[in-house]
């Protein structure tokens, strides 16, 4: 973090503000976290804080400090407008591209609000006055937590601290993804200095989940495929069969993942339609060198990390299936 950021910051931070606090859509949990935990922060120093999700957030985030209070622009656009346009300071976390919010970003383009950005995508647009961004950072919660030590540590609570650990945690595939550094755990330590009770965090978000998403999970990996050639493992989920299984938002977070658990398996890729946007989300996760980042950004419209990314696909199933084979196949120098 430069040290110019965090002066401006609390030069910025030094009277009452009206501050609006964005996470992107579909917000998860280093998402909600870091704009749960930061709002908490500053509620301590008198601002006037809300937060403003373009969209719902998933069920089994629902226990965390503050999150009833999170308005959703989806469902509350006329009053959501009204506190972005009325904004001393707008955060933006977790995301560095104002697609990433959709109509929001439109708002945030005409604003003269102060922006700052953290965040720990690649490649960040340039939309803010005030920017920190680390794609070597583990997670956003990780530098909400730089940011709180630099200002005054001394106002880290259990709440603050609960949600900071729930992003952490999620962020880093409970510490196994290779972004996990050994500044992740000595924050984590301090975390738990708290009194933050991290079992009780772990089962909220890990096994706390209907039997319907149990259903979805077994048709998930039903449906998986492994393209041994490319030590690739794809999954496929239709609109169909998420209905079947009562789909809510976050039901099929953490799917992917099972893909990479076969021996040999290097890449791992969800393919989930969604009949009401017209696409086909994907969500691509590696081991080693391959960079899903690259491959989501080149072929995919979308980004994220180097182990860890997300995408689209306007096309149908099977042709966005077709297309991914193709486009491995011409990587597959770098999957073997």
């Amino acid at each position: 973090m430069r040290k110019s950021f965090i002066t401006n910051l609390k030069k910025l931070l030094e009277n009452k503000k009206n501050i609006t606090i964005l996470p992107h859509k579909n917000p998860d949990g280093d998402a909600m976290g870091s704009c749960l935990a930061l709002k908490l922060f500053l509620k301590k120093f008198g601002h006037n804080c809300n937060i403003i999700s373009p969209n719902d957030y998933p069920d089994f985030l629902d226990w965390m400090p503050g999150i009833s209070k999170v308005l959703k622009f989806s469902s509350n656009k006329i009053f959501c407008e009204k506190l972005i346009k009325e904004s001393d300071i707008i955060f933006t976390l977790d995301f560095n591209s104002l697609k990433r919010v959709e109509i929001i970003g439109d708002l945030i383009k005409k604003t003269k609000s102060i922006i700052v950005m953290i965040d720990h995508h690649e490649n960040p647009d340039d939309f803010s006055q005030l920017t920190y961004s680390d794609p070597k950072i583990a997670s956003t919660c990780e530098m909400t937590y730089n940011v709180i030590e630099k200002i005054k540590i001394q106002e880290l609570d259990s709440e603050i601290a609960s949600c900071l650990y729930t992003g952490i945690l999620t962020d880093t595939g409970s510490f196994k993804y290779p972004s996990t550094s050994s500044r992740t755990h000595l924050i984590v330590s301090r975390l738990l200095e708290t009194g933050i009770n991290h079992t009780e965090i772990h089962q909220n978000i890990y096994d706390n989940f209907k039997k319907s998403r149990i259903s979805l999970l077994s048709i998930a990996l039903s449906n998986l495929k492994i393209l041994d050639h490319l030590n690739t493992v794809y999954i496929t989920l239709t609109n169909k069969e998420l209905k079947k299984n009562n789909f809510k938002k976050g039901d099929t977070e953490g799917f992917v993942n099972y893909g990479l658990s076969i021996k040999g398996i290097k890449l791992s890729i969800i393919l989930i339609e969604n009949s009401k946007e017209k696409i086909i989300k994907m969500s691509f996760r590696s081991k080693g060198d391959f960079n899903v980042n690259v491959l989501a950004k080149d072929y995919f419209n979308g980004g994220g990390h180097t182990n860890a990314s997300g995408g689209a696909s306007p096309r149908s199933m099977n042709d966005t299936i077709k297309y991914l084979i193709y486009v491995l196949n011409k990587n597959s120098n770098k999957l073997k």
